[in-house]
């Protein structure tokens, strides 16, 4: 009987329907969708600068002439070459400043009188403009990478530290108050206390550290440096070449953004180990 009564209740049912399947052309439509504006941008200027041509002008090329160009650069090796000084000297740069930075920062986040006492001093040498120190950094260590390292982490330096002694001021007071009752010195509380708390927060800091450190690495090479690719860059604007000019600056802005996408991609992936521990 119970068979029977559950074969009639099926039979009344119907058959089960399965959940519809989602499309796949929505979906890669909704991940061409961000690279809509910047396609159309193109057209336009690929379209400008060919009238331009038509017209007489040389000082633009159109993009599929600047692809060809750096097509040629990936070729023959100097695309590579440029692209590793520049990424290297930015990396030690920001290395060096940053670690600095993690250390000042701290210091005066936990202590109000180092804050009071060092305030003066920030205030006036973080206005200062990196590339201001170009020539100075060029009497000190000549062209070459440490010349540019200097600079940079001058440059990384006073955003990460301010960054990092704010995010010291929001650590919860009770843990601070736990950290001296138990006795730890102020190299356990840093690295116990602190670190864990502010860890989110660093990577923030660090995203922007790495924007400014490739910016500026940029700006010296095409100020100062004879290497990388602001340099590269600098020397085919002065060959009169607009298609190997474009080529670079289009190239430098596609590193910058993989960068930034490999830095959110780890901020992620590390906030949600943190969120699971």
């Amino acid at each position: 009987m119970a068979e029977r009564a559950a074969h009639h209740t099926a039979v009344r049912a119907g058959p089960v329907e399965a959940p519809p399947r989602s499309s796949t052309i929505p979906r890669a439509l909704a991940r061409l969708r961000p690279w809509a504006i910047p396609a159309l941008l193109l057209l336009a200027f690929e379209l400008y600068a060919r009238r331009a041509s038509a017209l007489g002008s040389d000082s633009l090329a159109p993009v599929s002439a600047a692809v060809k160009a750096w097509w040629g650069a990936a070729l023959d090796g100097s695309l590579w070459q440029a692209t590793a000084f520049t990424l290297g000297t930015a990396a030690l740069g920001l290395g060096v400043g940053a670690l600095l930075a993690l250390a000042g920062g701290i210091a005066l986040g936990l202590s109000a009188r180092a804050a009071r006492m060092g305030f003066m001093t920030t205030e006036l040498l973080r206005t200062v403009p990196s590339v201001a120190l170009i020539p100075l950094a060029m009497l000190m260590f000549g062209f070459g990478v440490r010349m540019e390292m200097a600079v940079v982490a001058f440059a990384t330096f006073w955003p990460l530290m301010l960054l990092v002694q704010a995010a010291v001021r929001q650590v919860e007071p009770r843990l601070l108050e736990v950290s001296r009752v138990l006795g730890l010195s102020a190299r356990e509380r840093a690295f116990k206390i602190v670190l864990p708390a502010i860890a989110p927060r660093l990577f923030v800091a660090l995203r922007l550290g790495v924007a400014v450190a490739l910016v500026v690495a940029v700006t010296v090479e095409i100020a100062a440096n004879p290497n990388g690719m602001g340099y590269a860059m600098m020397i085919a604007q002065q060959s009169f070449d607009p298609a190997l000019m474009l080529a670079w600056l289009g190239w430098i802005g596609v590193v910058g953004y993989a960068i930034n996408a490999g830095m959110l991609r780890l901020q992620q992936r590390v906030g949600r180990r943190m969120g699971a521990a």
